[in-house]
Parts: C-alpha cells; structure tokens; sequence
C-alpha cells in the first residue's frame, strides 16, 4: 500500500501562547507534530506492517517544519515531503489545501490520512478540501480502521460500493476501509472505497516514540522540498478566501462579586448582571 500522511507543526500543548502585534510570539517556543497527526502518522505504520507498502509524510510550513518530518521519519515513516510556505497565506485554508493537493495527486496513494484538525487553529477543513478536489471519500473522526479486500460486485460486507473518483484510481473496487468513526450520536462504522482519505480522532491507537536506531535512519531517508511555484497552478488557486482582521488572547477574568440579599433579591440580581453586563440573553 502506498500511504500517505498529511502532518502539521504545531505550538506544544504545553506552551505559553503570547500575542505580539496581533500574532503569536515564536520566541523560544517548542513546536511538536500536531498530536491528532500523530495518531494518523501511526495508524499508517501499523497498516504497513499488516499490508506492506511505505509511509510518506507531506507537510506544508516554514523551514523549521523539517523537524516535525524529521521526526515522523525517526517514528517510521519511509520519505517525507515539506511544501514550502512562502507564497502561500498560512491563515488561508484554501490555497494550502490547493497546493497540498497537488502534492497529493503526484503520490498517487491507497490511503490519505490525517489529523482530525490540527489543535492551533482547529478549522479541520484542510485535508476535507484535498480529498474533495481529489475526489476521494472520506471517513472522518476515526476510532477503529480495518482495511480488507473487496469481494467481487461489493464490499468486504457484500454492500455495493462505488469506485473511488481519484484519477489514479482502478477501474472497480479492490480494496475497502472499514472505519469505526467517533460522531455526535456515538460510535458508527462506515465502509469506503480505496483510495479514500481518513481522519484520525483521539483514542485510535497510542502513537510510538522514536528510538534511538529510527533517529539515526532518519538522517538518511529522502526528504523532499517543493515550492508552490512547482507545482503548476494558477494565482487564482493560490488567492486567499479569508482574511485573518485580528487575533486577540481572552479577557481578563474580572475579580468574582457577592450578591447580598434574600435569595429572591439575589436571583434578580444575577438575572440584571447576566442579561446586562454578560450579555447572555
């Protein structure tokens, strides 16, 4: 199996974010790989255990995000790919998934995966866009992954399934996923054609560490570096559709106040304050 796992770098979730003139400070700070990429990062290495196949991991940031791949390929992966950031508006979701998706389709994989959203930002629309330029289903949020060969004239279920649309796809149904996935009424279990994109939510499996022996063979594997430039596209693909007007850190949070009263005056007065000053109703 050809896998391919889209990671981001990331502030550690232990950091102190500081905002200077309406950005987030980078000074002495420690940046991981996001750790929703982590779990999909690993569940590509166990796949590839089970099926065979190599692991590549594609990332798109600055110059520093080579250490994030670096480290992914110290966990296990075999190559990995860093699409330069310069050019691209790293707040602007659409020209990153446009681009990343290029990088994609040149992959050619069985399987994309992914982290649920990435906890900087939290959009979790980035990998969704690649899989819908490339026209690959997709199962979000993923508990359990189980890949099977496809019985003829159905799926690993009987079920009739459809192929998937990416270009590079076969012509039938070879080989499905089938995904228990994490949603707001519980646990469902879908099934997807191959190629297809999965996301990965927490609790899905528990990520490896490197070890020693993976960090020396990382210094060796192949790590790619592309622009936007390469990759042929339009201005218009890289134009962004929003704009960041501001980032701010939260309130303040103002000292606490003692009602007095009856209980029946103290309710009234929270009611005022509530609807008031909280504005909450």
């Amino acid at each position: 199996m050809q896998l391919v796992v889209l990671i981001k770098q990331t502030f550690d979730t232990e950091e102190k974010i500081e905002l200077v003139n309406g950005t987030a400070s980078e000074q002495n700070v420690k940046f991981i790989i996001n750790p929703y990429d982590e779990y999909a990062l690993e569940e590509a290495l166990r796949l590839r255990e089970a099926h065979g196949g190599t692991v590549t991991v594609v990332s798109c940031g600055p110059d520093r995000t080579v250490e994030a791949l670096r480290t992914a390929l110290a966990m296990g992966a075999d190559e990995a790919v860093l699409l330069s950031a310069d050019g691209l508006q790293g707040d602007d979701g659409y020209a990153v998934g446009a681009a990343l998706a290029k990088v994609v389709e040149q992959l050619k994989p069985d399987l994309l995966l992914a982290g649920l959203f990435a906890v900087d930002r939290g959009a979790g629309s980035v990998a969704l866009q690649i899989a819908e330029r490339l026209g690959l289903p997709q199962a979000a949020a993923a508990l359990k992954v189980e890949v099977k060969d496809a019985g003829a004239g159905g799926g690993a279920d009987g079920k009739s399934l459809s192929p998937s649309g990416a270009s590079w796809a076969g012509g039938g149904v070879k080989q499905v996923a089938v995904v228990e996935r994490d949603t707001e009424w519980g646990a469902q279990t879908v099934e997807v054609p191959l190629p297809a994109l999965i996301t990965a939510q927490q609790g899905l499996n528990e990520p490896r560490y490197p070890s020693l022996p993976g960090i020396m063979k990382a210094k060796k594997k192949p790590l790619k570096q592309i622009s936007a430039s390469e990759l042929g596209l339009a201005a218009d693909d890289l134009a962004p559709r929003t704009e960041r007007v501001a980032l701010q850190g939260p309130p303040v949070r103002a000292a606490g106040r003692k009602l007095a009263g009856t209980p029946q005056e103290q309710a009234a007065q929270l009611a005022d304050l509530l609807q008031r000053e909280a504005k909450l109703f």
